[in-house]
């Protein structure tokens, strides 16, 4: 059995394409798939599985599901490019944009010129946590009960409406998290798109 072959079997690449390794074995990952084809040929087989299972289990698409699917493309080319999964602070009250600044001045994470709907920037994703930098315009009702969902305002502001809970007008530097099991609508107030860290934690 080759080398490639060992490699291929035990069961690094599975992991690798649901975002489970760590920075070294990234790094691992990405070498031998420089060096040998075939498993540049098993990750893109395993990409491909992920995709054609989640077709084939689709469901109507949400309105956001466009922009959705972009910044998961872009995520995934980024992954294999190279990129490690990111060390995030977690969202509390006592954050601040500056703990997100090396991602916010990041070239890379900019709202295209002159796009008109909510865009979407994956700073990590993990089982337990995915951190994104959004812009938004809309965000539908939602409700949810197995993760946290917590906002950080970067520009622009909006009214989030929490069921039963209040009405939260949020500005640059302010910090929301959603509470599990309630209805919630996020209305943008400002002219401009509104710019967010949004992380969503496993509940």
């Amino acid at each position: 059995m080759t080398v490639a072959e060992k490699f291929i079997l035990s069961g690094i690449l599975e992991a690798y394409v649901r975002d489970e390794t760590t920075k070294e074995e990234n790094q691992l990952v990405n070498l031998t798939a420089e060096l040998f084809p075939e498993v540049r040929a098993k990750i893109n087989q395993l990409f491909d599985e992920i995709e054609n299972d989640a077709l084939k289990n689709a469901i109507e698409p949400r309105r956001s599901g466009k922009s959705l699917l972009i910044t998961k493309i872009d995520y995934r080319m980024r992954r294999m490019a190279g990129e490690p999964v990111a060390v995030v602070p977690l969202l509390t009250e006592s954050s601040t944009i500056e703990d997100y600044a090396e991602w916010i001045d990041r070239p890379d994470m900019v709202l295209p010129e002159n796009y008109e709907d909510n865009f979407v920037k994956i700073i990590s994703h993990t089982r337990e946590m995915t951190t994104m930098i959004v812009w938004l315009t809309e965000l539908e009702s939602e409700v949810h009960d197995d993760i946290h969902e917590r906002f950080l305002i970067l520009e622009g502001s909006c009214t989030i409406v929490v069921e039963d809970e209040g009405i939260y007008n949020l500005k640059r530097g302010d910090y929301m998290e959603i509470p599990l099991h309630k209805n919630h609508d996020v209305i943008i107030t400002s002219a401009i798109h509104c710019k967010a860290i949004l992380q969503k934690v496993a509940a």
